[in-house]
């Protein structure tokens, strides 16, 4: 048993998830009351009585949602057995890197946390799906919903997972995060020495898949340009992984902003030092830049916070950040004008909000309306950068109070709304 989104074993969500590989059964090892459904172990007592069909029914569900068409119109969630017997909810598997609960963050924030919730409202079973053996057969488990985070299928099993889902009535969605579409954003991924087979898994995954989703707008039109229509479900934040906060600044020696993200963001570093350098705030304390990733240069205008060993895992990631809150008296994130950026979303608002910390954002499309719950937007501009950050430690409290209070009432991970719609459920 592995866990998924934060929930371990023994909690509710540990009884829908299985791990089929080291079980060695199908890929869900898991929830049937009966050990003749196609591909699937119980985890009960064996059933008694006439032979059921739940088999049957779950193809019969899933082909109804084929039939429905692309772009994410509901489906029925319980179609008739011919016994009498209720049917089981139906089975969403998932295909996503890493395994054994240990994910990229992007699959713990898009994915694993989404499943963890849908499986604890009991309106689906979940399982995570090894993708060649399920495309080869080898896996046998019959799947009502085939959701594929961006390149996680391999290309050389795609074509034979997707003849199967179509066979087999199995809803196929795709969910995608980043652009991997545009012109601009494509010779980026040259750049970085991304790997074609990967590049190409995601464009034969979205010209497959029954619904694509995606979590911006701006994202959204990208796919359009290229023919996809897709659905938006913005990021959210999983509470269990967050505390109370907000946290007090240390008083002593310097104040200190945090900057975190990937290796990508080297060109948005860049932007803050003409800002940083030299900077202090209202009473003449000096204000130093502290980079969590990002980069592994050194520079004097910004000291660097080495992440221990295991806290790239993103709960790790998290249980770090908040360890580390008492450093720092706001959050920052920087943004060059590009239409890579311009895709993203607004998840570091989330996160450094529900982190306890003031937040200032460069005023591009990703972080558009945050000034509208107490984050600060700011042009790239360094007096304007120093303005804003003073502005932020000024008015700490009320501004992560209101941050907060909108990210609990509209932006925390549940397994409702549009999520399921594009699901199918």
């Amino acid at each position: 048993m592995f866990t998924v989104g934060g929930f371990r074993p023994g909690s509710r969500a540990s009884s829908y998830v299985g791990d089929a590989t080291a079980r060695g059964h199908g890929t869900s090892s898991l929830l049937s009351p009966c050990p003749s459904a196609r591909g699937v172990v119980p985890a009960g007592p064996p059933c008694h009585g006439p032979p059921c069909h739940h088999g049957d029914v779950a193809s019969l569900r899933s082909s109804v949602a084929r039939l429905l068409g692309r772009g994410g119109a509901p489906r029925p969630t319980a179609v008739a057995d011919p016994t009498g017997v209720a049917a089981p909810p139906p089975l969403v598997g998932f295909v996503v890197h890493g395994a054994g609960g240990v994910h990229p963050a992007s699959a713990h924030i898009r994915v694993t946390g989404r499943m963890s919730a849908l499986a604890a409202s009991g309106a689906a079973r979940v399982a995570q799906v090894e993708p060649v053996r399920w495309a080869d057969g080898t896996d046998t488990a019959h799947l009502d919903v085939l959701l594929v985070q961006r390149d996680a299928f391999p290309l050389a099993s795609l074509d034979a997972a997707i003849e199967r889902a179509h066979r087999e009535g199995t809803r196929i969605v795709a969910e995608v995060d980043d652009d991997f579409f545009s012109r601009e954003a494509r010779a980026r991924l040259v750049r970085a020495e991304y790997d074609p087979d990967r590049l190409a898994s995601v464009e034969r995954l979205v010209a497959a898949a029954d619904v694509v989703v995606t979590s911006t707008e701006p994202l959204r039109t990208v796919l359009a340009a290229s023919g996809i229509p897709a659905v938006v479900v913005p990021n959210a934040v999983q509470p269990g992984l967050w505390g109370t906060g907000p946290f007090r600044p240390d008083p002593t020696g310097p104040r200190r902003v945090l900057y975190m993200g990937s290796a990508t963001h080297g060109d948005d570093l860049a932007l803050l030092r003409p800002a940083f350098d030299g900077m202090v705030d209202d009473d003449g304390r000096a204000v130093r830049l502290e980079v969590v990733g990002v980069t592994d240069s050194d520079a004097d205008w910004f000291d660097r916070l080495d992440l221990p060993e295991g806290a790239t895992h993103y709960p790790e990631f998290v249980a770090f950040l908040r360890d580390n809150a008492h450093r720092w008296s706001a959050g920052v994130a920087p943004l060059t004008a590009d239409p890579f950026n311009d895709a993203k979303s607004d998840l570091k608002f989330l996160e450094v909000s529900m982190l306890g910390l003031p937040f200032v954002a460069s005023d591009r499309p990703s972080y558009a309306g945050i000034d509208a719950h107490g984050g600060l937007l700011v042009p790239n501009e360094p007096a304007a950068w120093q303005q804003a950050l003073r502005t932020a430690f000024r008015e700490a409290d009320d501004r992560v109070a209101q941050a907060r209070s909108y990210v609990r009432a509209e932006r925390l991970v549940t397994a409702d709304g549009d999520w399921r719609g594009a699901l199918g459920l």
